[in-house]
């Protein structure tokens, strides 16, 4: 397997999590027709990198475009949406897609994004070359979003975390755990993770979303999540960790009363919607103690952050609610 991009942490630098020098990794204008390319998914694929990248045009329509990279940092994304095939079901009416994830299980690439049906809902796809791709059944009825897949069957089941909504700019929003048998029909749904009270983790106390796939470490599921607050002036997205449970990942093990990344530099703080610091794909190296953090900001462009996949699970650890 390639090894993930990386920079080291930068010289007086004692973050947990540290940004990329050269951030960010993909422009607003990277293909002619958008108007934005963020919250997008990236995977290890064949002897480089593939991913799924949430590009709005210039009418702002959301459509996601599959890319693909050598080094994990600078990205062919095609100039044209990806046009979904029959997978499990016909019904494959979409409204728009968003905020992609992929993860590999078993023989192939399983792609979950925010899909348009009668409002959102987890629209779910599979493909083994990131050009052909078969569309299959919603997992949840409306309203629902951040549908993110476990790398692996959990008691033989396939699981997905998920963050039931609204129709709007949702003003809340808890992790939810789902089991599903054949990656069609989904139940035995559990809570993982409410927000918290304002005065414990102000940053968190609005709406919580699962992000990158969740990493399986020795001490459980290390799971990137986003918080936000509602301030004064709108949302404010920020990224945290928590672990959970091997086996049963409903249980939370440990959980970040602060952030570990929260909107700062410019691109964060400045684009189509301000202070977003949104993870949405993670490389990581057991091996080497690596992590890599895909991110959208400001929801306009895509940036990187790295951290020792140690530290963060200690970091977790020291500083849980």
């Amino acid at each position: 397997m390639k090894s993930i991009p990386w920079q080291d942490r930068p010289e007086g630098n004692k973050d947990v999590i540290w940004r990329y020098s050269k951030n960010p990794i993909i422009n607003r204008y990277d293909i002619p027709t958008s108007n934005s390319i963020f919250n997008s998914a990236v995977v290890h694929f064949g002897d480089g990198f593939a991913g799924v990248f949430r590009c709005d045009n210039k009418a702002v329509q959301m459509n996601i475009f599959a890319g693909f990279s050598k080094n994990g940092i600078d990205w062919n994304i095609n100039h044209k949406p990806i046009v979904m095939q029959h997978g499990n079901t016909k019904m494959i009416q979409s409204d728009y897609k968003y905020d992609p994830r992929v993860v590999f299980i078993e023989d192939r690439y399983w792609i979950t994004w925010c899909n348009g049906y009668n409002g959102p809902t987890i629209g779910i796809a599979y493909t083994f070359d990131f050009n052909e791709f078969f569309q299959c059944e919603n997992a949840f009825l409306p309203f629902n979003r951040n549908g993110v897949l476990f790398p692996q069957k959990i008691n033989g089941k396939y699981a997905m975390l998920s963050r039931p909504s609204d129709n709007g700019h949702t003003p809340f929003g808890d992790i939810y755990i789902s089991y599903s048998p054949d990656m069609k029909y989904w139940g035995e749904h559990r809570c993982v993770m409410k927000t918290t009270p304002l005065e414990l983790s102000a940053w968190q106390c609005t709406k919580i979303g699962a992000g990158p796939i969740p990493i399986l470490t020795n001490d459980g599921w290390l799971m990137i999540y986003h918080g936000v607050i509602n301030t004064c002036n709108g949302f404010r997205y920020a990224m945290g960790a928590a672990l959970l449970d091997t086996n049963q990942p409903h249980n939370v093990k440990f959980r970040t009363q602060p952030y570990l990344l929260g909107p700062a530099e410019t691109y964060e703080l400045t684009g189509d919607v301000p202070n977003v610091v949104f993870p949405c794909a993670a490389l990581h190296s057991i091996k080497e103690d690596k992590l890599a953090i895909y991110y959208g900001a400001a929801d306009t462009v895509v940036a990187m952050a790295f951290g020792k996949l140690s530290e963060v699970i200690q970091y977790t650890k020291d500083n849980s609610l």
